[in-house]
């Protein structure tokens, strides 16, 4: 198949973060780009929801700019592919005709085996809340505006220990709600980090103000609380669900394309048929499924390049997580659980701190730091670019006497980034171009750096004031 060129017609079908990177790119070179989406809100950033939740960050700021050549159907669902006519059937029956189809239809929360959640007539339970879509965070922000007022216990119960939970934890945690956490696991980010970095996490949540249980699930929902499969009930106003999510892959099997845990797509993000794309969390590319947004910013670049006609192949990401939560430091590079290699630690339980490379032929592999971020800057630099590191690097990489982000931390000496250092792992943004930039705001404009996990936010800022004394 000849790649498929800016004239043609690109349906997008979904409207997350993914999508609207996509449809902004096809449409800057030229292309016809409609993006559909079944929330009625334009798209935005779901990773600060719970920022939102937190009081810090208003709604408003969420909304990731879409050109306006972008042709948006927001509020309507696709509920077909027909293939050989090249539409998409809409909830209403109507049809939209494609040259390109691209499912960037992300992931779905699935329901933990918790008795008492769903009601005889399949609704939640008027305290359970789920956390993936802004109606929900105003739904949930909603409920504890309501237990405050009347006064109430004010407890709250977050069941999942993994990167959305714990946000949601400390989110609520903020506004005053007495917070425990359900994690069925042996510790708190068991997807992302070892035993020691998951102790120093749950020992911060808890000087924070949470209440954490690991080792422990919920089974049941009763009118006297969460009950749990260790004998403890705990009393509470709300039960926020964080746990259990897997790709949306409905829609693709009903058109026949080849479906395992995800949409399978070869390395031009294609799927089983030539005209269909996937991106995202819902794609499946070299056996692998994402969840989160770096790699899915890249596919959408990559794809809207290949969409335009140029030469270019998907080799995966080295992915860069951010915890991004109130008083607590978490950066994940790659899979630590999984990558081979020698490990480089440094751990002080004391001031709660844990730093973990793993290096492989003196590249960085994969890594883990926990409450000291003071070098992450230079690390995912290093990460991301594969640089061959000597002996004694990976070592001083992690003690924190410097600052390589362009923030200081307990007095630190900063140090300066070159230009072509990347600081926004989300977004792929350097310092120089951060530093081109006239404000913060036109950074968040213009490169989109601090729209993703926001963890680089402290950084630019910083950079954009070097940049004004230029």
């Amino acid at each position: 198949m000849s790649a498929t060129q800016t004239s043609e017609r690109v349906v997008v079908v979904g409207a997350g973060m993914a999508a609207a990177r996509l449809a902004d790119e096809v449409a800057g070179r030229g292309g016809r780009v409609t993006l559909i989406g079944d929330e009625p809100h334009a798209p935005y950033n779901r990773i600060l929801l719970s920022a939102v939740l937190e009081g810090t960050h208003d709604p408003a700021a969420l909304e990731l700019g879409v050109r306006e050549d972008v042709e948006l159907r927001l509020g309507t669902r696709v509920v077909e592919i027909h293939r050989a006519e090249r539409e998409v059937e809409l909830a209403d029956r109507s049809r939209v005709p494609y040259d390109a189809l691209v499912l960037a239809t992300g992931a779905i929360p699935t329901l933990p085996p918790i008795r008492g959640l769903v009601k005889v007539d399949g609704r939640l339970h008027e305290k359970v809340h789920a956390f993936r879509s802004l109606d929900d965070c105003r739904r949930l922000a909603g409920a504890v505006s309501t237990v405050s007022t009347n006064g109430q216990a004010r407890r709250a119960v977050v069941v999942g220990g993994g990167l959305l939970g714990l946000q949601v934890a400390r989110a609520l945690s903020v506004r005053g709600l007495e917070v425990e956490v359900v994690e069925g696991g042996e510790h708190l980010l068991r997807g992302q980090v070892d035993e020691k970095a998951g102790r120093i996490i749950a020992r911060d949540l808890r000087r924070l103000g949470a209440t954490v249980y690991t080792g422990a699930r919920a089974v049941r929902l009763t009118d006297g609380g969460l009950v749990l499969d260790n004998g403890f009930t705990l009393a509470t106003d709300l039960v926020v669900l964080t746990a259990g999510g897997r790709p949306s892959t409905a829609l693709a099997r009903r058109a026949g394309l080849e479906v395992r845990r995800g949409v399978v797509v070869d390395d031009r993000l294609r799927t089983s048929d030539e005209h269909v794309y996937a991106i995202g969390d819902c794609a499946q590319h070299g056996g692998q499924v994402t969840g989160f947004v770096p790699p899915a910013w890249k596919q959408a670049g990559l794809l809207a390049r290949h969409l335009a006609g140029e030469a270019v192949s998907y080799d995966g990401t080295r992915n860069v997580a951010r915890l991004r939560a109130t008083g607590l430091d978490v950066a994940v590079l790659g899979d630590p659980h999984t990558a081979r290699g020698e490990i480089v630690e440094v751990t002080n339980p004391v001031v709660g701190s844990h730093r973990r490379l793993v290096v492989d032929g003196g590249r960085i592999v994969a890594g883990t730091l926990v409450g000291d971020l003071s070098r992450i800057g230079l690390i995912t630099q290093h990460y991301d670019r594969q640089t061959v590191l000597g002996p004694s690097e990976p070592g001083r990489l992690l003690m924190p006497d410097r600052v390589s982000t362009g923030s200081t931390d307990g007095g630190a000496e900063a140090v300066v980034l070159p230009d072509d250092a990347e600081v926004c792992a989300c977004a792929g943004v350097s310092a120089g171009r951060i530093r081109a930039c006239a404000s913060y705001d036109d950074v968040r404009t213009t490169t989109r750096a601090t729209t993703g996990c926001g963890g680089c936010a402290a950084a630019v800022r910083q950079l954009v004031t070097e940049g004004a004394h230029v």
